[in-house]
């Protein structure tokens, strides 16, 4: 069975002080680099698991994927590695294996994003850490899973082309584009997070650990939705719509007098009352618009007549209006200005970690809970910073496991 952090006092204070949140007592060996494991494991942080992230001597790729960067660090790397406590092994030297091997064996959760059997040289594969620690939670992550495709690179952008997102994102007549930011890795890494803590459920259940497998490609076919269900289901390949959509209109930017506005009708009852405000009641009652299909078929036919009404404010202007009625609309913003609505909405969006000058304002996790909220702790660690406190909690652990296989070792002589 693992030995958990809860059961060391003195270590849970040197890597993590006062953990709390629904995962407290978690402990994850996160052996991931770049975007998807290291998103993944910061969010198990933010709800209480004590991370330790293990890199190379060169550390993670990341902490030079600049500019932008604050001070010395790349803001890349500060967007997903708060709450972690990091030592820098290099598993080619025997004493360093031997180190990762014993978190390995003492961790909770283990993740990695190795080329696929990358690890077994090193006694890290999955069969290896659970001969040693069998309830352990072992998530592989990788590009196009272990199969056929185990010897593909796993990028983003790699799978943004050959999973058919960057095909149906442009204009119509343009190139290809890739997503703003690689969304693939996020979904995978939100993936393995779901996965893990199923994975830890069942552990709760029935005492067994298991090996938790995601891939990009899959995760990529999964979240397309709609548009993979259109060509499996439907037989349909989608296309390049520029900012249209396939199955509803309108549901797309379109100009105004001053700048574009994103308006929705979902419905027909959303339909009719962006109608009324803009004082198109013929247009409402036409039965060429009747329905979502009718609207959609007859898009051509009807954005002109919108246009007209549209152009006699501003954006800005019309999102006042056509909220104030209740329909969903909204301006083309930058990030800068996405923040500053989540702040005056009352999301709270940023949130600084560490203290004092040595702070770090990153995004707030998602996800609210009404009894074990997120904590926000530790500043993304300095590369190697926290390597006397992990060889502390490590030495402890393996005291206590020899003391418990060996009760007289306590007994006075």
């Amino acid at each position: 069975m693992t030995i958990g952090l809860a059961q060391d006092t003195t270590a849970r204070e040197a890597l993590r002080p006062h953990p709390t949140g629904p995962l407290a007592g978690i402990v994850v060996a996160d052996f991931s680099r770049i975007l998807a494991g290291p998103y993944c494991t910061m969010l198990l942080a933010d709800l209480g698991a004590t991370v330790i992230k293990v890199e190379s001597p060169a550390g993670d790729d990341t902490r030079s994927w600049s500019p932008p960067a604050r001070g010395d660090d790349a803001t890349y790397y500060l967007a997903i590695n708060r709450n972690k406590s990091s030592i820098a092994l290099d598993l080619k030297d025997s004493n360093d294996r031997a180190v990762a091997q014993r978190l390995a064996a003492r961790a909770d959760v283990f993740i990695e994003n190795f080329r696929a059997g990358a690890l077994a040289r090193f006694g890290l594969d999955y069969d290896s850490v659970a001969a040693g620690n069998p309830d352990v939670i072992y998530s592989s992550i990788s590009g196009f899973g272990t199969k056929q495709g185990a010897h593909l690179p796993g990028y983003d952008l790699l799978v943004q082309a050959l999973s058919g997102l960057m095909s149906m994102t442009g204009d119509p007549d343009g190139q290809p584009f890739r997503a703003g930011i690689s969304v693939f890795d996020v979904m995978t890494g939100l993936h393995s997070a779901m996965g893990i803590l199923a994975a830890l459920h069942h552990r709760d259940l029935t005492g067994e650990g298991q090996h938790v497998e995601t891939n990009l490609m899959s995760s990529a076919l999964s979240g397309l939705v709609n548009q993979t269900s259109a060509y499996v289901a439907g037989g349909v390949v989608p296309q390049r719509m520029g900012n249209a959509h396939l199955s509803l209109f309108p549901y797309e930017p379109l100009p105004t007098g001053d700048g574009d506005l994103i308006v929705v009708a979902g419905n027909n009852g959303q339909f009719s009352k962006l109608c009324e405000v803009l004082e198109l009641p013929d247009v409402a009652a036409d039965p060429r618009f009747a329905s979502t299909a009718d609207r959609n078929e007859r898009r051509e036919q009807l954005r002109p007549l919108l246009l007209e009404r549209l152009a006699r404010h501003s954006a800005a202007e019309w999102f006042e209006i056509l909220t104030e009625a209740g329909i969903p609309c909204a301006p083309i913003q930058d990030v800068a200005a996405g923040v500053q609505l989540a702040e005056r909405l009352g999301l709270a969006p940023v949130v600084a970690v560490g203290r004092g000058a040595d702070a770090v304002p990153t995004i707030r996790n998602p996800i609210s809970f009404s009894r074990t909220p997120p904590s926000y702790d530790l500043r993304p660690p300095r590369l190697d910073g926290d390597r006397d406190a992990v060889l502390q909690w490590l030495t402890g652990l393996d005291h206590a496991a020899s003391s418990a296989a060996d009760p007289h070792e306590q007994e006075p002589a």
